[in-house]
């Protein structure tokens, strides 16, 4: 991917990496996509601050484009598994204010004198991998076959994706062992221990599968006691109602709004898998989609309010409060306006009907 970039203007680099945020989150999910774009960021920017800048605005990008697809970020992901969305709904709903909640920020910030003028000469790295473009490409569409392949055999998504996985780890050790003879590689014992799917198996982060596991063990209580169907109720009784009469939003914009800014500080993780055990309503109902967008862009507010910030401030060494002063204004546009174009286009979509 770093070969691609050609362009020393800071401000062509901030549009270029945000929307390679916004669309690679939306395959590999936004997590992903942070770790790889900001590794390429630190190949590329030599400057502290800049690079901070850059890290924020990859950060809001890639949280608005895991919101519009049902891969792209642990909460719509949870939504779709549970049959509260379809990717083809949430897609229609969702994509237009993801669009907006990344591009206002980003247009922005171009405008700042942070992004004025160009970096440093680009180095491109000769030592490339013949097959890492293959790899690369073999990867991207073996996830994009995941939602075609629930749609199309109605099998949990995890079959689509283990098959996915069988897939991508044949053809790599197929390639990784052409580069031994065969009789030598029968008979190296060094040889065994090339094997590219157990490397990469080895580097899974287990301690973040066991948040996750944590989390959702810790709401299903919640609610197979009943607790999480009592709150739901108290926050409709004593939330007033904002958004549309038609019947099917069922749940007030404003509590929906709470729960996105609530993700920022929380993690939307745990806040979406309460709202599946609060809220009794149908698959494909408007507010399941509010959910998803505001849940998945409403963390980017503050640096630890999502997996994705999580990690850029690990890799960067992001300041709590300095990205809460320079970047958190702007994630907080980004969200309300994107809030308000859903709301518009909702609207719209239901009066069309």
């Amino acid at each position: 991917m770093k070969s691609f970039i050609r362009t020393k203007s800071k401000v062509r680099l901030l549009w270029l990496f945000s929307t390679l945020a916004f669309v690679l989150s939306a395959i590999i999910d936004n997590l992903t996509a942070t770790i790889v774009l900001i590794t390429i960021l630190q190949k590329i920017v030599s400057d502290k601050e800049t690079r901070l800048w850059f890290a924020g605005l990859i950060v809001i990008a890639a949280n608005a484009g895991g919101a519009w697809s049902p891969i792209g970020d642990v909460t719509t992901t949870m939504l779709w598994i549970a049959n509260k969305v379809s990717a083809n709904q949430l897609i229609i709903h969702v994509l237009l204010p993801s669009i907006v909640c990344y591009a206002l920020p980003t247009l922005i910030a171009s405008r700042l004198s942070i992004f004025k003028g160009n970096i440093e000469e680009i180095i491109v790295e000769d030592n490339v991998n013949t097959n890492s473009a293959l790899m690369f490409y073999l990867g991207l569409g073996g996830i994009l076959f995941v939602p075609l392949f629930k749609t199309l055999t109605h099998l949990p998504p995890y079959v689509g994706m283990m098959l996915s996985l069988a897939v991508v780890a044949a053809v790599a050790e197929f390639l990784s062992n052409r580069r031994f003879k065969v009789g030598k590689a029968m008979g190296d014992h060094d040889g065994s221990h090339h094997s590219p799917l157990h490397k990469s198996l080895s580097k899974i982060e287990m301690p973040s599968l066991l948040f996750f596991l944590g989390i959702l063990m810790a709401v299903a209580a919640l609610e197979s006691l009943g607790m999480l169907y009592d709150f739901a109720g108290s926050l409709e009784a004593n939330i007033p109602y904002l958004g549309t009469e038609h019947a099917s939003t069922k749940i007030s914009d404003l509590v929906v709004l709470l729960l996105g800014a609530g993700s920022a500080i929380i993690d939307n993780v745990p806040l979406v898998a309460a709202s599946i055990g609060m809220f009794q309503i149908g698959m494909d109902e408007p507010a399941w989609h509010f959910i998803a967008y505001a849940a998945g862009t409403g963390g980017s507010i503050l640096i630890i309010g999502s997996a994705a910030g999580v990690v850029a401030m690990g890799m960067e060494k992001i300041d709590f409060f300095w990205y809460l002063k320079k970047i958190g204004g702007l994630a907080l546009i980004g969200f309300l306006a994107g809030s308000a174009v859903f709301v518009v286009l909702r609207d719209f979509l239901l009066n069309s009907h």
